[in-house]
């Protein structure tokens, strides 16, 4: 059956490659992003322009959603961003942005669709964390706690909506091969390759298929689930 699907941070990276596989099944896809794409979509999957932490824009983006494709009955909330510094450095607001973008707009794009997913009786809502949020990482103290906290809101509105047929389950990458590791220098890109057991960086591709799975009616009895993609990184999260 085909959906509706929204994906934040659908332009680039995990995102876009989660875009072509749910295209490519059939589903009517819709990405949104702060900045216009860089890179070509797929046919038929459409562009909106919304940032996380402005509840107007992302309202009206919602509303441009609804009305080009129907009622939103996937949502795969991948949209991120990071400011790295040490803590010592890190200035109060330049934690809060980060949370506000990574978690709280998390819970505010899933707020704003699970009604309708509740009117529908089916629904998905897949929530993209990340490896640091379970390790830490030095100089990501905002962004670590930001995918941290996806946990205990995937798992929340896996228990408040399961009797509506909603599941919310979290997707975390472990090095997955995208822009944001191509500006890491060649030592340090050695040093996490070398830590995973798999020996070697995920694609977005791999991420985006593990996504899918949680998507499909194949997933219908798995919710308040967290699926590693890291090759083996952490082991036991």
């Amino acid at each position: 059956m085909s959906h509706t699907v929204v994906i934040t941070g659908g332009t680039r990276g995990i995102g876009l490659a989660t875009a072509r596989r749910m295209a490519g099944a059939g589903h009517r896809v819709a990405v949104t992003a702060r900045n216009p794409p860089t890179e070509q979509l797929p046919d038929g999957v459409t562009f909106h322009a919304a940032d996380m932490t402005d509840a107007d824009g992302l309202d009206a983006a919602l509303t441009d959603i609804r009305d080009q494709h129907g009622p939103i009955g996937i949502l795969v909330a991948n949209a991120g961003l990071t400011h790295d510094q040490l803590v010592l450095r890190l200035s109060d607001d330049d934690f809060a942005h980060v949370i506000d973008a990574n978690l709280t707009g998390s819970y505010r794009i899933a707020k704003r669709v699970i009604r309708e997913m509740m009117k529908a009786r089916w629904g998905r809502l897949v929530f993209v964390s990340s490896v640091v949020g379970f390790t830490g990482q030095t100089g990501q103290a905002n962004y670590a706690a930001s995918k941290a906290g996806l946990l205990g809101l995937a798992r929340t509105l896996a228990r408040e909506f399961a009797s509506r047929g909603v599941t919310s389950n979290m997707v975390v990458p472990g090095p997955i091969d995208t822009a944001m590791l191509e500006a890491v220098d060649d030592a340090t890109r050695e040093g996490i390759t070398a830590a995973v057991p798999l020996g070697r960086y995920g694609t977005p591709d791999e991420v985006a298929a593990a996504i899918q799975f949680l998507c499909s009616d194949d997933a219908a009895f798995i919710t308040g689930a967290v699926l590693p993609v890291d090759g083996g990184l952490a082991m036991g999260l």
